[in-house]
């Protein structure tokens, strides 16, 4: 085997596998950061010695073995061994004597990455910790993918993910499921950081890039094995739906250099079927659990209006206002409320759209958010104020962090100054 054959074929095996061998490594060494450690060590490892005797039988069984021993050999090596450590360093060492990496099953040890999902957006972290700490650890992302994906220094993000891993580690924080009274919050938290994860990929909030459909591939892939490790939760199912309804879209949201296409203006043929049909699916698993629909299970339903309809103009509009409507009351934010008026702009026209976008503004909750004057100048362009119009969306355009972004809503302005010529 070739040293290319051997690193391709540990990043594959890291890819599948590296949640799982790096959740069986904190359950056992008690520390995710020591537990990363040595799995990088192990992966270096194989690195050398794949190429002379082949790749193992169960790879992610080697590397989690060697791991292990490296742990082990870590501790032996302190200069001041305590009893504690001393005690951990024999129990891990007779597992590690009688460990069958043939036998050994990562499918056995599923399990183990819910913990792991929980530690890495646990609440003694921020949001951004918590994200990239995600990426890292369950996605198996390296640093420099996840410094690339929000267009910051690859050190930046690195500092970032050792503070986290220190935080984790000063907190005490315990590699556990939590307890069943702290558990629905806990996750909502996990719902929240993968959604996250999937709106920077589905409509970038900066750059020069419209999308990044790998992070959103990314958090699509983490949220179905969610689903897989809490079938009993429909919210888990809902955001599956909602992300694989929405990532159907995504070969025809772009024209092939990059250019944004808008709803209205996409070519359905191009949406993936078997990706809606998933969606759909998921839908209905959150359904069949018989708790009612979620935050993220009426946005999914949302998303099902647009997937349903054969063209823009078959969309059911007043459907959608009644699921915002729904929305609002279970999640209610300044957001889902800026959504609400465009769903009533389409399904009842721009005049009392316009009502509730005024509102927005004179409260202030969505100051600098450049989709707010973005909505508004749409709206006065469809009621003939063309010169009021044309100044919030050129507020929108000014406020916008991505360039692509940014021209749409630049052109869209020139639009309205050339219709009135």
């Amino acid at each position: 085997m070739t040293d290319d054959a051997a690193r391709n074929a540990v990043d594959a095996v890291w890819r599948i596998d590296g949640a799982k061998i790096v959740a069986a490594l904190t359950r056992t060494v008690g520390d995710l950061d020591l537990a990363e450690d040595v799995a990088g060590q192990a992966l270096l490892e194989a690195i050398e010695q794949w190429p002379v005797s082949g790749v193992p039988r169960n790879p992610a069984a080697w590397l989690t073995a060697v791991a292990t021993r490296r742990a082990i050999d870590g501790w032996r090596r302190r200069e001041r061994l305590d009893d504690r450590y001393a005690h951990f360093a024999r129990e891990l060492e007779n597992d590690a004597n009688s460990f069958d990496a043939d036998a050994w099953d990562p499918d056995r040890i599923d399990d183990d990455v819910l913990p792991l999902i929980f530690m890495a957006c646990h609440p003694v972290l921020n949001r951004k910790a918590q994200v990239a700490l995600t990426l890292r650890v369950v996605g198996g992302l390296t640093t420099e993918e996840i410094a690339k994906a929000f267009l910051v220094p690859t050190a930046t993000m690195q500092q970032r993910i050792v503070r986290a891993k220190k935080t984790l580690t000063a907190a005490k924080v315990v590699f556990e499921v939590p307890p069943r009274e702290e558990f629905e919050s806990r996750l909502s938290a996990v719902f929240g950081v993968l959604y996250l994860i999937f709106n920077e990929g589905y409509a970038a909030s900066s750059g020069t890039e419209w999308m990044r459909t790998d992070l959103s591939g990314e958090a699509l892939r983490l949220a179905r094995i969610l689903a897989e490790l809490v079938p009993g939760e429909p919210e888990a199912h809902g955001l599956v739906a909602l992300m694989e309804l929405s990532a159907s879209r995504f070969s025809a949201r772009t024209t092939p250099d990059g250019e944004p296409i808008l709803l209205a203006d996409q070519d359905r043929a191009r949406w993936d079927r078997t990706q809606n049909t998933r969606g759909l699916v998921a839908l209905a698993r959150a359904d069949d659990v018989g708790r009612g629909r979620g935050p993220y299970g009426l946005q999914a339903a949302i998303a099902e209006c647009h997937a349903r309809a054969v063209t823009f103009e078959d969309t059911d509009w007043k459907k959608i206002v009644l699921l915002y409507e729904a929305l609002q009351q279970l999640a209610p934010s300044p957001v889902v409320d800026l959504n609400h008026a465009a769903a009533v702009s389409m399904a009842y026209g721009p005049a009392p759209a316009l009502e509730y976008v005024d509102k927005l503004v004179a409260s202030g909750d969505l100051a600098g958010y450049h989709l707010l004057p973005s909505v508004r100048g749409e709206l006065l362009g469809r009621l003939g104020r063309t010169e009021e119009a044309r100044a919030e969306l050129l507020e929108a355009a000014r406020l916008a962090g991505n360039e692509r972004e940014k021209a749409v809503l630049i052109a869209k302005a020139d639009a309205l100054r050339d219709s009135e010529t």
